[in-house]
Parts: C-alpha cells; structure tokens; sequence
C-alpha cells in the first residue's frame, strides 16, 4: 500500500472521530491540518483530508487549493462529514456542487471525495452555529410535515439535544478504495 496520511480539521468532533478510524484502518499517520507542514505533504503519495460541513462549505479546505501544485501528482482522497445524510442523493449533489464553486475544476476531477454522516450537540455548537440551526428549524417548522424528508424530522426531533449519526462502517468504501492504489 502507499504511504497514505490522514488529515483532518474537526470543530466539534466528529470529523476527528472518521479521521481517526480511517488512520486506524489503514494503519497510518493521522495529524491535524493546523500542524501540517509542505514537508509533512511532500512524504506520502496519498492524502486523506476530511473537513466538517458547515453551511455547504468544508472546514478547512483551504489546505488543498494552497498545496495543490505539491499534492496534484498524488492520489487525494476528501472525506467530509455533516449532519445531512449522504445516503441521500440530494445532499451528496449540494455538497459536490458547493465544493464545486470553491475548487478549482482541475482539481474536483482528481479529488476522490466521500461523505460521511456527522453528530451534533447543541450544547456544544458557537453561537453563529447555534443561530443556523435555529434559523433551519424555523424554516422546517413552515414546512408541511408531509413533504419533511426522514433527516428533517430527525433534525427536529433532536433540536435543542444530541444526535450522533457517526458510524464506523462508513469508512469501508474508502479504506477499500485506498488499499487498491498502487
């Protein structure tokens, strides 16, 4: 197999969590993106990132485009990880197509993208996440309750507490993936 890192930015943990499992799986490094280095890239031919979904958006993306000319001849792989459910068509497109606004197309054609299902515990979110969330409810709330998809109504069922949707079998497709590059 080859030298494969894990990297990822996690804000309240979830994405650490797949990370983690992943590095396991694979039996490689696992650092967080904040401490990764142009040396730390240059050293393997895989890069595994994950990043946490936020208003369409991935955390921490930003690490692929600024390296992109030193990782562009290596195999990278982009997990993310958000409370919608990837098993949904819908949100996996919204997601493809956000990142699609934010990366360069070059760079979506050579990407090797995963999603992954995330928590949340609103005790734990920031102010600006916790007014999002409010705000989603609210517009869910208008809705009526018989075009509310299953993630909607568990959205509402969980607002104001917990929901861990975080599954370890998940990575299997792209620990498979991986361990096939040569």
């Amino acid at each position: 197999m080859n030298h494969a890192i894990v990297i990822f930015t996690s804000k309240y943990g979830a994405t650490k969590r797949y990370a983690q499992w992943i590095a396991q799986a694979l039996s490689c490094p696992l650092l967080e993106a904040k401490n990764c280095s142009k040396t730390e890239l240059a050293k393997y031919d895989t890069i595994i990132y994950g990043g946490g979904l936020y208003a369409g958006g991935v955390n921490g993306i930003k690490l692929l485009p600024q390296n992109w000319q030193l990782i562009s001849n290596k195999h990278v792989i982009l997990f993310t990880c958000g409370i919608a459910d990837p098993a949904d068509t819908e949100n996996t497109l919204q997601i493809r197509q956000s990142l699609a606004k934010t990366l360069p197309a070059e760079m979506m054609e050579k990407l090797h993208i995963f999603h992954f299902r995330g928590a949340i515990d609103y005790a734990k979110l920031g102010l600006v996440h916790r007014a999002m969330m409010a705000m989603l409810r609210k517009m869910l709330l208008k809705k009526d309750e018989n075009t509310l998809r299953e993630e909607d109504k568990q959205l509402l069922q969980s607002y104001g507490g917990r929901a861990d949707f975080t599954d370890p079998a998940s990575i299997k497709p792209l620990v498979a993936f991986v361990r096939t590059l040569a």
